[in-house]
């Protein structure tokens, strides 16, 4: 009989994924307004505190592409970070209180991206479990996945 609640105990652990699976975030940062041509998007997916996924959406249609984490790097005298495109136009990623300086080395792209909550307005929507739960949460994600 106790082998038989081990056994039962085991397999709901299996199936719920508790224990199975890490603990997986996501840190959303926008520039624009979401469905209209300048709208842009930063995905930065972390699990267990190392670095996972960056995608970029942007324009009216959200197109996405999947961006290529290079290295640590410093602008300015800060901590940033580089990513690059899949055609090999790189971007440095500088936290700036609470929002990202993202820009390219020319100088060219200069944008401020801000924490995008993601989850019901007015009681309308999905909640997202993954998705930080405000920009405080949000740049520790960067910081403790992408910048160490």
């Amino acid at each position: 009989m106790r082998n038989l609640k081990f056994l039962c105990a085991l397999v709901i652990l299996c199936f719920s994924g508790w224990g199975a699976r890490g603990q997986e975030k996501v840190a959303q940062y926008a520039v624009g307004n979401y469905g209209k041509e300048g709208y842009e998007e930063l995905s930065f997916w972390a699990k267990d505190g190392k670095r996972g996924v960056i995608n970029y959406s942007y324009g009216k249609e959200n197109r996405e592409l999947t961006l290529h984490y290079l290295r640590r790097d410093t602008l300015n005298g800060e901590a940033c970070f580089v990513v690059q495109f899949p055609n090999g136009y790189t971007l440095l990623v500088k936290p700036v209180g609470l929002t990202l300086q993202v820009t390219d080395a020319a100088g060219k792209y200069n944008k401020t991206f801000s924490w995008e909550y993601e989850g019901p307005v007015n009681g309308i929507g999905t909640f997202c479990r993954v998705c930080a739960a405000d920009d405080r949460e949000a740049m520790n994600i960067i910081k403790a996945s992408y910048l160490k």
